[in-house]
């Protein structure tokens, strides 16, 4: 109902001056071309990919806080956002994704595919660097976070000697290519997405009972006849595999992972036949409200949608830690 809700206020409300009811023409393609278009051209993409953004990062949140057992994990924790982030920069500053102007608010690309796909490849083999590495190791959860977290300090570090070496046009470029922005997104994008995310939602569902062993320990759900480490394999790339996609079209998003299970968990246990489902929806939620405020809250302008995240996360990621230091 929620859901219903925000998507119908979503639709209501933009830069544009249209009243509810024109907006309700537009939906139905009645009135005006310009009223149509703006629905169904800038509004509807940002509402569906936040729907669905939202849903996959939350649902890989969720798996990967039971995969790594580690309550604070997100999917940034493999270093997927930070390698996409270098990726993207690489094309954007040789050239193949330059900056040839602006389409209302937002920065033109003469090439975005480009970009889009540098950003998945590096995104994704850092993955599966990640994952080969710790398999050597026994796969051993406390390895996966700590490669991911001398990942992330890579990628950072070669991101910023790029656009050190940068000139300003592609520096520019660059740097906003790193804001989430959902307007980003066309509707071959958005349903590129929503193919990875669905398909891999049904695989989770499908190992939810395995995901609840887990939950008690390896040991515990070895005796139980679960292969413990194919199945985080499995699990690890799949979740890994929305974020790299997601981040790859709508650029760096955070807090919607890591927030969304970990309050439900208040609330709910650590079901994942609850959980799960659950927490995508309370992240396809999230993130409406937050593209909501991006769009109305600074007049005549979107503000980028992740730092609107980063302030609504940041206090209940705060208050998370407080309650874990209490207990």
């Amino acid at each position: 109902m929620a859901v219903f809700l925000l998507f119908i206020i979503s639709l209501f409300v933009g830069q544009a001056r249209l009243s509810p009811l024109e907006s309700l023409r537009a939906f139905f393609r009645i009135g005006p071309d310009r009223n149509i278009r703006m629905v169904w051209l800038i509004r509807m993409p940002r509402i569906v990919a936040a729907l669905v953004v939202g849903f996959g990062l939350a649902i890989s949140g969720h798996v990967m806080q039971v995969n790594l057992q580690n309550p604070l994990a997100s999917p940034t924790s493999l270093g997927v956002s930070s390698a996409a982030v270098f990726g993207a920069n690489i094309a954007i500053i040789c050239g193949a994704g330059i900056y040839t102007g602006t389409v209302g608010s937002t920065l033109n690309f003469n090439n975005p595919y480009v970009v889009t796909v540098a950003a998945f490849i590096f995104a994704f083999g850092s993955v599966l660097a990640i994952l080969g590495i710790s398999k050597i190791r026994n796969f051993s959860p406390t390895t996966v976070i700590l490669l991911g977290v001398a990942a992330t300090s890579l990628f950072t570090a070669l991101t910023t000697l790029v656009q050190y070496l940068a000139n300003d046009q592609a520096l520019s470029a660059a740097v906003y290519w790193t804001f989430g922005d959902l307007g980003r997104a066309s509707y071959l994008e958005i349903l590129i997405m929503a193919c990875v995310v669905f398909a891999s939602f049904i695989v989770f569902f499908i190992l939810r009972w395995k995901y609840n062993a887990m939950g008690s320990g390896d040991d515990i759900a070895k005796t139980l006849g679960i292969h413990v480490n194919a199945l985080r394999l499995v699990s690890l790339l799949l979740a890994s595999l929305i974020t790299a996609v997601c981040v790859s079209f709508v650029g760096t998003i955070g807090f919607i992972g890591i927030v969304c299970p970990q309050l439900l968990r208040r609330f709910m246990g650590s079901d994942s036949r609850f959980l799960l489902p659950a927490s995508g929806l309370l992240g396809s939620i999230l993130l409406l409200i937050s593209d909501l405020i991006a769009r109305t809250v600074v007049p005549g302008m979107n503000i980028p949608v992740a730092a609107v995240t980063a302030i609504i996360g940041t206090p209940f990621f705060v208050y998370i830690l407080l309650r874990r230091k209490r207990a």
